[in-house]
């Protein structure tokens, strides 16, 4: 990426867009605001931002058909949903839709900034691209499609989230506190243990075969890397 990066904030509420645009501006970035998403679609058309802030809740198209639209028409810039509403149903869809992350208002500034660096960190490394691999295992991450030792891995939604986190993350040691905000939302109320419940269905599904892929760290967490 050259130059300052530019990113589009979209909101109905005056004061959330000058707030965010400030924020990123301070952090170096360019910016520029909407506040329907008509008005998104043609900047976004115009001024071909690298990454995307984007309120669900608009006067005339929501977030989500914005979303749709953008990758209708061919545009794959990261999108970071900023929203009131924070059901696990609407943060489901957001980000099964095509949303690159979600994050619910009220909303720390710091970690809005930290993820729009890391949205754009990614987009710009070809090591996270269409592709993602570790030793034999491959995802296609555009058509959700996983593949260990040239066969095809079937996972559920929540499995291949887990798997694509991890991969992005390769070499990693992640703890459960961070899977539990990127996989189910930092809000998550739940038993911590669903991410071991899930780390053994992953295990068995695309870790049956050698080399192993996926380790456990005592203590800390999980790490998937080639070790040797």
């Amino acid at each position: 990426m050259k130059g300052r990066p530019r990113i589009l904030v979209v909101d109905d509420e005056e004061n959330i867009t000058f707030l965010v645009a400030s924020a990123l501006t301070l952090a170096g970035m360019e910016t520029a605001t909407a506040a329907t998403g008509r008005d998104a679609l043609a900047q976004v058309a115009r001024w071909g931002p690298d990454a995307v802030v984007l309120d669900v809740m608009l006067p005339d198209l929501d977030g989500f058909a914005v979303l749709q639209r953008l990758r209708d028409q061919g545009h794959k810039v990261p999108v970071v949903f900023l929203t009131a509403r924070g059901t696990t149903e609407d943060r489901v869809r957001g980000l099964s839709d095509g949303g690159d992350d979600y994050l619910v208002k009220p909303f720390e500034v710091a970690e809005l900034v930290a993820r729009v660096h890391l949205r754009l960190r990614r987009a710009d490394d070809p090591a996270v691209g269409r592709r993602l691999r570790c030793a034999d295992l491959e995802v296609d991450t555009e058509r959700h499609e996983v593949i260990r030792a040239g066969l095809p891995v079937h996972l559920s939604s929540t499995e291949y989230k887990l798997l694509h986190y991890l991969l992005v993350n390769t070499g990693s040691v992640l703890s459960r506190a961070q899977i539990l905000d990127q996989v189910w939302s930092y809000d998550f109320e739940g038993d911590p243990s669903v991410v071991d419940t899930y780390i053994s269905y992953l295990r068995r599904k695309v870790d049956h075969v050698a080399p192993k892929l996926i380790h456990t760290v005592r203590g800390v967490g999980f790490s998937l890397r080639v070790d040797g």
